[in-house]
Parts: structure tokens; sequence; C-alpha cells
């Protein structure tokens, strides 16, 4: 847990990023800032206590992190978890027995998995629920829930949720806002401005940006919830490790240059694709037709680099539009400089049952895009020829789905 120091607050955000932690080295004058490995910490005696004393509760290399991603959010502080998944973990524990948790019908599945798991064991309840629909918002008024979860954009449709008409819900029923923004990171969106209180990452995505390590983040809009969140971190063991850490923070020194990019390739291959054939619907809050796009011109500082399609053809064409792809990786996450192709049927979602796909929109010709920053007019000939193979699969035997996650 940390706070934002007014010297950085003066600067732009992109030179908060890069500069995070430089020249703080009073050992050995390192421009870098060093890692600090160390588990425990010496006191000075007895009962006297200090800032750092065991690294699960609090670490100095940590805190950089979590300093860093306050300030690029907007929060009065943050903290680092292990992975995305502990970091909603550790979001839902402000729920208590009976509480009602409303999230979106075609959320992340782990997130899908995880409420559900917590609802049929007791837990807090949990209704999932089409946010992009005006109706649900008055469904929220009068279900009361305790906590309202955002995913904006949806994973993986795509979908565009209007977080400041949730907020004023959730500020009328006296609700807790919390905004998964792993999709668009506060490059391209900052939740906490249009009044949520919570906001989480899978920093393993754009934040880190490398596909190397595997964190979360939550930050928080006040002093009160920021507590709470640390307090259960540090209870359920879930912080995240110094070296990953450091590694997060090295990741978003480039974040901003990465976005451009990112978000520079996707474009092009939102265009490429809109254009073909084989497609019959292209997923992508830029499109003038996209349902959320005026919502996204609002919220958005840009479009992102996440893109999904379907494929005429179903499993077949996606089999055959896969098994060509060079430049575009079939695996799982999202934000890395590489790009990857996911098929939410079988990797990301599989751990929700065929009916929950289908009512969130997940079809088996449902294919999902990262957009890395490799040169564009490789990663535009790999696509051609996918969309190729897949305009006339193959005939073979299904494949068998990959492992739930």
């Amino acid at each position: 847990m940390t706070h934002r120091s007014a010297a950085r607050v003066a600067s732009s955000p992109v030179t908060r990023a890069v500069r995070a932690g430089l020249g703080v080295d009073t050992a050995h004058r390192a421009v870098m800032p060093p890692i600090h490995l160390s588990t425990n910490f010496v006191f000075d005696a007895p009962g006297v206590y200090a800032k750092y004393d065991y690294t699960r509760t609090a670490n100095p290399t940590r805190d950089l992190a979590a300093e860093t991603i306050a300030e690029l959010e907007g929060g009065c502080g943050a903290v680092i978890t292990s992975s995305g998944m502990s970091a909603i973990a550790v979001s839902t524990r402000l729920l208590s027995a009976g509480d009602l948790l409303l999230a979106p019908r075609d959320c992340y599945g782990g997130s899908h998995r995880l409420f559900s798991a917590e609802a049929n064991r007791g837990g807090y309840r949990v209704e999932f629920i089409d946010p992009w629909e005006s109706a649900s918002l008055e469904l929220a008024r009068r279900l009361r829930p305790r906590m309202i979860w955002i995913e904006t954009p949806s994973n993986p449709r795509l979908r565009i949720t209007d977080i400041a008409a949730w907020v004023r819900v959730a500020r009328d029923i006296g609700a807790i806002c919390v905004a998964d923004n792993t999709f668009l990171s506060p490059v391209n969106q900052r939740p906490l401005e249009f009044g949520a209180d919570l906001v989480v990452h899978s920093t393993t995505k754009f934040l880190n940006g490398h596909g190397d390590v595997v964190g979360g983040a939550v930050v928080a809009a006040d002093e009160d919830l920021l507590e709470e969140i640390a307090w259960w971190t540090n209870v359920m063991g879930v912080s995240g490790a110094p070296f990953d850490s450091y590694l997060t923070l090295r990741g978003m020194r480039t974040l901003h240059a990465r976005s451009c990019m990112h978000e520079a390739n996707a474009l092009r291959i939102v265009d490429l694709l809109d254009r073909s054939d084989v497609v019959t619907r292209v997923y992508h809050p830029s499109l003038p037709d996209h349902p959320g796009h005026d919502i996204a011109r609002r919220q958005q500082t840009g479009w992102g680099s996440l893109v999904s399609f379907e494929l005429r053809g179903g499993r077949a064409a996606v089999d055959a539009f896969v098994d060509v792809l060079e430049y575009f990786a079939l695996a799982e996450s999202l934000g890395g400089v590489e790009s990857l192709v996911a098929h939410p049927w079988t990797m990301t979602h599989a751990s929700m049952d065929e009916p929950a796909r289908r009512a969130a929109g997940i079809g088996e010709g449902l294919l999902r895009l990262s957009v890395g920053i490799e040169a564009c007019e490789d990663l535009e000939a790999d696509l051609k020829r996918a969309l190729s193979a897949a305009e006339r699969p193959p005939a073979r035997a299904a494949r068998v789905p990959a492992a739930q996650r």
C-alpha cells in the first residue's frame, strides 16, 4: 500500500511511468531502483515497528509498483496481488454473506467461475446481468446490490458499459462500484475519474506487457477502501512477489509507447477483418456500428487493441484459421508485445457451462485477437492466409477442448 508523492503528481503520466523510482538508490546511486528480495526486515527493538517488517505485508519494490499504478489510475493508493484473479478475489472480500453482487453476463470466464462458486458455497449472492442494456440500471435499483462489477470493454465480445451511469446507480443505492480496467489500462480509460470506487487489473496483461509475469492490482479511490483491501491482501497471503513487481514496474515504463503501437496495428486489422467475406461480424468499439461506440468515445481515450470476430463456418473454420497462423500464437492472455489468438469457447470461457456461454453471446465461431506490436504488414499477411484457409476448411474430427483453467 502506498500513497502518491506531490513531485510525481505534477508531471505527465507518461513521464511518471517512465521515471518511477529512478534515482532513489542511496547506497550506490543506481539509476534504476534496486530489487528488495528480502523476506524480512530488522526490528529496532521488540515492539518497535518500522514501515517494513515482513514482505507479505509490505515490500519497497512492490510499494513502488503500487504507487505507480495508483498514480496512473488517479487513485489514493493500490495493492499488488499475486494474480489478476487474486485481485478480483480480494475485492469481493468486501462482501458479507448474503450480500448481492451484480456482474456482467459476459465477464471474463475466471471471474464468472469465482462469482458462481462463491454463490454456490453460500457466500455472497450473484446475479449476472446485461449492464450495457439501459433496463439493467432500473433492475439494479430494485435489487439493491452491495457491489456492482463493471468490465468494459467486456471479455470477449467487447461490449461497452456506461461507467458514469452505473456509478450514479451505485451512489443512489449505497453500492460499491468496481471496474475491471484490464482491457484498456489507464492509458485508454480511467474509471476512477467517473466515480468508480475500485479499479482492478490483471497486471499480467498490458501493464507488464511482456508475457513473463502473472500479477494483479487493486486501486482504491479512498483511504478506507484502500486500508480494507490491503488488510485482506495481507491476511489472505496473496500479495505479489518483489521480483514480479519489479518486472511489472519495468513494463509500465513503456506502457504508453506500447499502447500507441498496439492500437495502430489493431485499427488496421479491424479494417481488414471488416472487409472479409469470411467474417460475419467484427467486435471493436472503434466501428461506428458498434452498439457502444458513442459511450466509448465519451469515456475512453483510445479504442484498445483487443479485437473479436465471428467466422462463417463455425468451429471447422476456426480450426482451419488457427492452423496456418504464424504470428498469432494460439494462447490465452493478452496485452503483451506478442500477438495472440484465443478461442473463448474452448479457452478463456471454457469454465462456464454451455448455456452460460450461449447466453453471453459466445459461440464456437468466435475468436479474440490480442494485437501485438509486430510490423503490421506481417500481421496482416498472416491473417489473410488464415482467412483464406477458413474459407474452405478441410473436414476433420473436432478437437478436444483445452483444459479448464
